[in-house]
């Protein structure tokens, strides 16, 4: 076959960009902001390749991340042999596409928000909770990629915790409200079960390291959804927005709460049991294959 060597970091820059797919077909308003210098209209917020705002964090962790898994299945997808170089030309096309939209969205939500000390700090977090989640979307890649299917296992939980987050985003704006059926925000919740299910089957648990790997993700789909929706609530609450220690303690609470839900913790996690358990003894049959040892 012929050497593509463009292909690679071409296909990093589509999965960054499909990865912003959700905010990108909504309009990419800025959200509202509590420190905007001038009042604005939904309508004429400026327009910015990522959702800034304390009432978006998880949809912007969401699009962050779920870039980086779309880079994982590209460099496993993609013909010829999954070296390190492709891998790591896939991971670059990804992260230079997402710092290009958080160099533009700080640079506008600089240019608008008022001269404040807050706003600084503000604008800090929110920079410095995009490269974060920056992060976190390489390592999904590169445990996606990963020839260990204990690694792919992990990386498919990280991503499948904010698999919900991006496909709420896909149905509705992140800062709009949703008129349709619930029906249809109640779907995506389930896919994220399906998913560590699917690949813990396709692991298997026959050696300690991918035991490891499937507790790794049963506790993330436990921890994952209940601290998403403690930091999002704590920081979408304006009346703790000059409270630190109080939006603290707020997040911290509702975390406790969601933790110990038996109707929010308990379903997913028998989904996703039951899934892995019925492809294990399925794949009991099926001829055996080299794989590797963890």
């Amino acid at each position: 076959m012929r050497r593509r060597p463009w292909l690679p970091p071409l296909a990093g820059v589509v999965c960054g960009a499909l990865g912003l797919l959700p905010w990108l077909v909504h309009g990419m308003r800025l959200p509202l902001q509590n420190l905007w210098a001038t009042p604005v209209t939904p309508s004429t917020s400026p327009v910015v390749l990522l959702p800034f705002g304390q009432y978006a964090l998880g949809t912007l962790a969401a699009l962050l991340v779920i870039g980086g898994a779309g880079g994982g299945l590209a460099a496993r997808l993609l013909p010829g042999e999954r070296t390190r170089r492709r891998v790591v030309a896939i991971a670059v096309g990804v992260v230079l596409v997402q710092l290009v939209a958080v160099v533009q969205t700080a640079a506008v939500v600089n240019g608008g928000l008022q001269r404040r000390t807050e706003s600084a700090v503000y604008l800090g977090l929110l920079v410095a909770g995009s490269l974060f989640s920056i992060f976190v979307g390489v390592a999904v890649l590169l445990l996606l990629a990963a020839r260990r299917p204990a690694a792919v296992v992990v990386g498919t939980a990280l991503a499948a915790v904010l698999l919900p987050s991006w496909l709420n985003a896909l149905v509705v704006a992140p800062t709009s409200l949703f008129s349709g059926p619930s029906w249809i925000l109640e779907v995506p919740r389930w896919l994220a079960p399906i998913a560590v299910g699917v690949a813990v089957a396709w692991s298997g648990v026959r050696t300690p390291g991918r035991i490891a790997a499937a507790v790794f993700a049963a506790v993330a789909l436990w921890v994952g959804p209940a601290l998403i929706t403690a930091v999002t609530a704590a920081a979408g609450t304006r009346v703790y927005a000059r409270y630190p220690a109080e939006m603290r303690d707020f997040g911290v609470g509702v975390f406790q709460q969601a933790l110990a839900a038996p109707e929010l913790v308990v379903p997913p996690l028998l989904v996703a049991a039951a899934i892995a358990v019925v492809g294990i003894v399925a794949r009991r049959s099926a001829p055996a294959t080299p794989a590797a040892d963890r």
